[in-house]
């Protein structure tokens, strides 16, 4: 893991960047620096690190809207990040972790407490690759070989089924309603296949809040339309009663994006033109 991991280290105290640049390089790992917020959200979206070390207090932009936009591309969105800071009141801590962070360290710090809590990162990362930790549903590499499977075969149907605007309402009501919401729509999903569709059938995730059923053109239509009016009539009711009548915001509501994919419309000629339309459905 040590030897093959990049790691990203934004921070703009030049000597506290050189400082972590030449103690992670000596520890084997391939190390990038960004000293504003802009060159890492590009660094990033280019490069694709396996690890963010993030401080919160930059020159541009924070760190907060550094992680907020990883966490917006599907590329990065799984990075672990670490934010690196001297903020210490909970509310920062929290704002930390609605934003997906890993791990949260104020300055000053121990180094050889930062280099295993970046080693942990990096193992538990690699360990959950398989599946996700609030559905169970398959992600990453199992996904990827399932999906890989339709391309040598005409007898399969896809079904993509994404969740609108739960940044939104994560940011709003908090990481923890957040995960209870897709963990209740991953279960209504879960009884539908199982109602409707076969015990071969597939779920798993494309991103956090999209998920793709590998079904066939029998049950496709019918299916949809199970979990569309399921999760559809049960969306208000996530939010506190005060909040579901705020015509204010309903173009921010939570909402519901599917589309079907069969092999008709293909070819597809591998499995990242596969995924990207896929992703067109969204």
């Amino acid at each position: 893991m040590e030897e093959t991991s990049n790691i990203l280290i934004v921070e703009d105290d030049l000597d506290v960047a050189e400082m972590l640049e030449a103690y992670f390089r000596v520890q084997g790992y391939f190390v990038m620096v960004a000293n504003d917020g802009e060159d890492a959200v590009e660094i990033g979206l280019s490069r694709h690190p396996d690890l963010v070390i993030l401080d919160i207090r930059l020159p541009d932009i924070d760190g907060y809207e550094v992680a907020r936009r990883f966490r917006k591309n599907r590329r990065t969105e799984h990075i672990p990040i670490i934010f690196l800071t001297e903020k210490r009141a909970r509310s920062d801590r929290l704002q930390g972790l609605e934003l997906g962070a890993d791990d949260y360290i104020t300055k000053p710090f121990d180094i050889q407490e930062l280099r295993l809590r970046v080693r942990n990162s990096l193992q538990r990362i690699s360990q959950n690759a398989i599946n996700n930790p609030v559905t169970g549903f398959p992600e990453g590499v199992l996904v990827d070989e399932k999906l890989t499977e339709c391309l040598g075969r005409d007898d399969w149907a896809l079904l993509s089924i994404s969740l609108d605007n739960l940044d939104v309402f994560r940011s709003d009501y908090g990481f923890v309603a957040s995960d209870d919401v897709l963990r209740a729509v991953s279960l209504m999903v879960h009884n539908a296949v199982r109602n409707i569709g076969s015990p071969s059938d597939f779920i798993g995730h494309l991103t956090t809040t999209q998920l793709v059923i590998v079904t066939n053109a029998g049950v496709l239509v019918n299916l949809g339309e199970r979990i569309r009016t399921r999760i559809e009539q049960s969306l208000d009711y996530f939010y506190p009663l005060k909040d579901r009548d705020k015509a204010e915001k309903l173009s921010q509501r939570l909402a519901l994006t599917m589309g079907g994919l069969l092999p008709k419309q293909g070819p597809f000629e591998d499995l990242e033109e596969l995924k990207t339309r896929l992703f067109e459905l969204r």
